[in-house]
């Protein structure tokens, strides 16, 4: 199937639940051919990848997926219109600055290490309501949702995780206040999103059932 093909049958497929194209590795006309198609949302995982293909792309909303260095914050605010992948406190402290530096909002996602695995970014998912009250007066980031990557497991053997994830996002859209309403749970890829999607997610990432499998 095509780019144009595959994207269509997942958006059918996913109905109200909201599909993130990965992009790592994919050329802008490939890119521009998934969004013809009607996908709304690219994730990329890398500021530097996408800052040299970005100027060839239709108009999208575009995400940052991958880890963020400190170093590269500056460019990702001024890039992205979403950060899913806020790991720490001192990640989020750098990207308010950065944001304040250019009269913006910076829209971000927490993203939780839900398998406490030690390789991995993200907060413990019993950190998050701590973070979140921590975070209460930062005027220039806005957090918008969770986002988590499970460990690698058959599919079937992710739900657990995705209904951890569930039960916490459910907690935290409580805890609204100026900077903070949380409307979207961010979890599940081309291996497991139908499974994810069962449990609770409200957007899906995928990439290789889309564009096939990544040639590094």
């Amino acid at each position: 199937m095509t780019v144009n093909e595959n994207v269509k049958a997942i958006l059918k497929e996913l109905g109200n639940t909201k599909l993130v194209c990965v992009t790592k590795t994919v050329n802008a006309q490939r890119i521009n051919e998934s969004i013809r198609a009607g996908a709304t949302i690219i994730g990329e995982n890398k500021v530097q990848e996408y800052e040299e293909k970005c100027d060839e792309l239709l108009p999208c909303e575009k995400h940052l997926i991958g880890h963020l260095q400190s170093n590269k914050v500056k460019k990702a605010v001024q890039l992205f219109d979403v950060i899913q992948s806020v790991d720490s406190l001192k990640l989020i402290q750098e990207i308010d600055k950065k944001a304040r530096a250019i009269n913006k909002i910076q829209k971000v996602f927490l993203q939780v290490n839900i398998g406490n695995e030690p390789q991995k970014f993200g907060f413990a998912d019993n950190e998050i309501a701590r973070v979140l009250t921590e975070i209460h007066t930062i005027k220039n980031i806005h957090v918008q949702g969770l986002m988590c990557i499970p460990p690698f497991e058959s599919p079937e053997e992710t739900r657990s995780y995705f209904k951890r994830m569930k039960v916490l996002f459910d907690e935290m859209q409580q805890k609204k206040q100026d900077n903070i309403d949380i409307q979207e749970l961010s979890m599940g890829m081309s291996s497991d999103y139908r499974i994810a999607i069962q449990e609770g997610a409200t957007m899906v990432r995928i990439g290789s059932s889309i564009f096939g499998n990544r040639k590094y």
